[in-house]
């Protein structure tokens, strides 16, 4: 019941969450932007923020450092002193005594202390921690004290510095980054969309022309974009993706067509035999013994044919087994050559030179591949022909050559790049009257592959044929 539950929740939610390629580019775009622009605007802001505030302190600083050092050298006792300018400009000065009266204000209409005290707030961390803050409304200000005695009177000297325009230019500066980044954020939203649907285009178009092939229309390719990118390459090992499986579906088909025509004629003469059986077999014997030895060729060639099928279909599920060892390479091909003079009786089979070497291979599956080219030889040579094997060692001992050679009908050029192809036959001459269904020379060649040996074919017609094997031998 939860594993119900679970897989109607996935399917839902693939169902009503689906989202493209380019969302989600354009949703991680945004994001990394979004990001970027709040990152990058909060440092201006910061930046800009401790500035000005900065420039207010310095300000206050050095009008503070040069009233105090005028007043310890006694430049300060002149009103000339004070009405001068002591201060930089923006900075105002307010000297009390101790009972709080004004003795001295470079401006009047700036507010009052009491003013300035009840709007005192705490002081900022980026501001000097030797002044107040103080805000209220229409204005914030920056205000240090000192303390100095004249003539045995306790005085304050208080210092304020406006910082008005600073607050008010900061808040301007805010809304304008804030309006600045919601556009920014939207134009780069909808132009991050438009680029990425427009980039991931060829690949809507390749999913509509992969949805359009099927079995019947394996023809059909994808347009390779001209910019040599990764979307062209994605074409390019698509097209050849297709042309493997087209070629692939091709044998296929071809396998099954000519695997069904080779089992249908012996099934036919079978059939046909046995009916004749039914019918006049059972009174005449010369039927009898007919039928059944046609009966008992057909199936074994059926056999035949049946195990080079199963053969081949273990090929390609790579399930055959290939067991290698040390095989001694002139002893097998002695052997092989003995026994098909011993089954042989209508050709001269002959062994030449035989070098002794070692190869690493399986011994089954090797001398099946020499008896695969030595029946063919004797299949396609009249009787009376000659079939001659040798092997020869080369110079550096790194391989051996086995030639296998004939005087039968040969191979037309134009037939000997397909001859190990399945099922294909050069011409009339291969039918079922040789014994030859077209799979020997396909399993030879895979045989061929799995030892990593050399085939090379020389053939003419009517001049017989030359089969040489180069194989890799195991240095002693």
């Amino acid at each position: 019941m939860l594993s119900a539950t679970r897989t109607h929740l996935a399917r839902w939610i693939d169902r009503y969450f689906y989202v493209r390629i380019s969302t989600k580019i354009t949703l991680l775009y945004a994001a990394i932007l979004f990001f970027v622009l709040i990152l990058s605007t909060a440092i201006l802001g910061i930046g800009a923020y401790i500035y000005f505030y900065r420039q207010a302190e310095v300000d206050l600083d050095r009008s503070i450092q040069h009233v105090m050092s005028n007043i310890e050298t006694g430049n300060a006792t002149e009103a000339k002193f004070w009405f001068e300018g002591p201060v930089i400009p923006g900075v105002i000065v307010r000297i009390t005594d101790s009972s709080g009266r004004i003795v001295l204000d470079t401006d009047n209409h700036f507010p009052s202390i009491e003013r300035i005290e009840q709007g005192r707030i705490t002081t900022p961390i980026w501001a000097n921690p030797d002044m107040e803050v103080s805000e209220f409304q229409g204005g914030a200000v920056y205000h240090a004290r000192r303390y100095v005695e004249y003539g045995g009177i306790p005085y304050q000297i208080h210092f304020f510095r406006t910082i008005t325009t600073e607050k008010d230019f900061f808040s301007s500066l805010q809304r304008l980054i804030f309006y600045t980044v919601a556009i920014c954020f939207v134009l780069a939203l909808l132009a991050g969309h438009f680029i990425s649907r427009r980039i991931l285009k060829p690949i809507r178009e390749f999913t509509w022309t992969a949805r359009s092939i099927e079995v019947e229309r394996l023809g059909r390719r994808l347009d390779v974009p001209r910019a040599r990118d990764e979307l062209s390459e994605l074409a390019r090992t698509f097209n050849r993706m297709l042309d493997r499986l087209q070629e692939g579906f091709s044998q296929q088909q071809r396998f099954v067509s000519d695997a069904s025509h080779e089992l249908r004629t012996p099934l036919t003469v079978i059939l046909g035999y046995s009916d004749m059986l039914s019918r006049w077999g059972r009174e005449d014997k010369s039927i009898l013994d007919e039928g059944i030895t046609a009966i008992r060729s057909e199936a074994e060639n059926m056999q035949q044919l049946i195990e080079k099928l199963l053969f081949l279909a273990r090929a390609d599920q790579k399930r055959q087994a290939v067991n290698k060892e040390p095989v001694d390479l002139a002893e097998l091909l002695a052997d092989t050559m003995e026994k098909m003079q011993t089954v042989t009786i209508s050709h001269e089979v002959t062994l030449g030179r035989n070098d002794p070497v070692t190869v690493s291979a399986d011994p089954v599956l090797l001398r099946q591949l020499l008896r695969i080219f030595l029946e063919n030889s004797v299949k396609y040579t009249p009787p009376g022909g000659h079939i001659h094997a040798y092997s020869i060692r080369s110079n550096d001992g790194g391989s051996v050559t086995v030639t296998l050679t004939d005087d039968g009908i040969g191979i037309a050029p134009e037939h000997q790049a397909r001859i190990f192809d399945r099922f294909y036959r050069v011409d009339s001459s291969r039918t079922k009257e040789t014994g030859g269904s077209g799979l020997g020379l396909s399993i030879a060649r895979w045989i061929a592959e799995r030892h990593n040996i050399k085939i090379s074919l020389r053939s003419e017609v009517d001049e017989g044929t030359t089969v040489i094997l180069t194989i890799p031998t195991i240095h002693e």
